[in-house]
């Protein structure tokens, strides 16, 4: 978890005076979309015993997921400045989370078998093992623990190369590892090229199936590979699209023109909130890609890294824009 300082409008971080405040974070993005569409969730983190930890924590309480799992520790709590794109200028992240409280944590400071008890799925993304040695420890013991408990698993790949190359590391071994014991993943081409060492294009339905198909034959554990192609056309217009490959199925969506984007920042964690649901409901490659999308989609009309929008509320969602009266 961390929280997101963003300036009003399109005011560059250099030069503005204000700056509005969002809680976010992956996994408590997936975690509060989640309970919105009425799944019981549990979030397992670390916080600093601290008012902005305290906001953190409450964030998620107040949408409905247990943070009984959320425990405090020495530190700062992470943070990300989030330009807003502008025009011809794309949008930039710039994150200080150096030494924070999660970074500084260690994995006997987790109770993940208690956490994980009667637990559906984990789910868990790549942004932990890319802060450091301490983020790899603490992901390989939460995934260790799944194991161990029976419990799937779900990886989302949400690779950032501005961490990794923050400090001496091998994401691809360390990837390869994590993404060998998960039954389900979220990523691209691009995702399984680094974690095969082997270039796959992304270019037309066929050639992502050959991707899918060789990390299928790596990870056998794998069961499914969730993917969203985007198109940008400009800074507040972009068509995307979403994939769903199974062993032996596949289905991906035709694009949707999204326009008049409010925020693009937490779209991949509502579209995995809407695959999860699904898939933790038996749905097909279709059910799963079509609602994985509308949740992305929806999520773009949305300020801030998270998206609350209840079962009823998806399956009402047409891609219009009109009043509902």
């Amino acid at each position: 978890m961390l929280l997101r300082l963003t300036p009003p409008g399109q005011v560059p971080l250099a030069r503005t005076p204000l700056l509005g405040i969002d809680v976010g974070g992956a996994e408590a993005n997936v975690a509060i979309a989640l309970s919105a569409l009425g799944r019981p969730v549990r979030a397992v983190s670390l916080v600093p015993d601290n008012p902005l930890g305290q906001m953190a924590r409450g964030a998620l309480g107040s949408a409905g997921v247990d943070i009984s799992r959320i425990t405090t520790g020495p530190g700062r709590m992470g943070l990300y400045f989030f330009e807003q794109p502008s025009g011809p200028i794309a949008g930039r992240v710039t994150y200080d989370r150096a030494y924070s409280a999660f970074v500084a944590a260690t994995p006997d400071q987790f109770d993940f078998a208690g956490a994980l008890d009667g637990a559906a799925l984990l789910h868990i993304s790549g942004i932990t093992p890319a802060l450091g040695p301490g983020g790899v420890a603490l992901a390989e013991a939460a995934v260790a623990a799944a194991k161990a408990a029976g419990v799937p698993i779900c990886f989302d790949g949400n690779y950032r190369s501005n961490l990794w190359s923050a400090w001496d590391s091998d994401p691809r071994a360390i990837l390869t590892r994590l993404v060998g014991e998960a039954e389900v993943l979220i990523g691209n081409h691009r995702d399984i090229s680094l974690l095969l060492g082997e270039q796959f294009s992304g270019d037309g339905p066929d050639r992502r199936r050959l991707a899918a198909e060789a990390a299928f034959a790596a990870f056998p554990k794998l069961k499914l590979i969730a993917s969203t192609a985007r198109h940008v056309v400009a800074a507040s217009t972009h068509e995307l699209a979403a994939r769903v490959d199974l062993r032996n199925d596949h289905w991906q969506t035709d694009d949707m023109r999204i326009e008049n984007i409010v925020d693009r920042i937490g779209t991949g964690d509502a579209f995995a909130a809407g695959l999860l649901l699904r898939y933790l409901e038996g749905a097909g490659a279709r059910e799963m890609a079509r609602s994985a999308l509308a949740m992305a989609a929806m999520k773009h009309g949305v300020p801030g890294d998270t998206i609350a929008v209840t079962r009823a509320e998806l399956e009402a969602f047409d891609g219009g824009g009109d009043v509902r009266r």
